[in-house]
């Protein structure tokens, strides 16, 4: 079974300012999720710092590095919640709160 992917209405408005190769990389990786694959690294991780269950998918090319944080945990739905473009070594904290945020609102509309 196709777990559902569901994306918050910002993410997609940032990921589609993203090179293409970049979001093909992305759609690979989601349509992956959907279908119940469990990714590692280099392409996705962990993120405790946001919450527990968030993984970030991690893609680079030359013109940088892009994030994506999602939440694989719901039984039938893939949350989406929060993209960027990532300029420093370290995940800045205002991109964490806004992940949170976003989380957030995606779980309080699931309920």
């Amino acid at each position: 079974m196709l777990k559902a992917a569901r994306f918050h209405p910002k993410v997609k408005d940032i990921v589609s300012s993203f090179p293409v190769e970049v979001k093909r990389t992305l759609g690979k990786a989601i349509f992956d999720l959907q279908k119940g694959a469990k990714l590692k690294m280099p392409l996705s991780r962990t993120m405790p710092s946001v919450g527990s269950g968030v993984e970030e998918l991690r893609v680079k090319d030359a013109s940088g590095a892009y994030r994506v944080f999602y939440f694989a945990r719901l039984a039938d739905s893939i949350l989406v919640f929060h993209a960027f473009q990532k300029k420093t070594e370290k995940t800045p904290n205002e991109e964490i709160r806004l992940g949170l945020k976003r989380l957030k609102e995606m779980l309080d509309e699931e309920s």
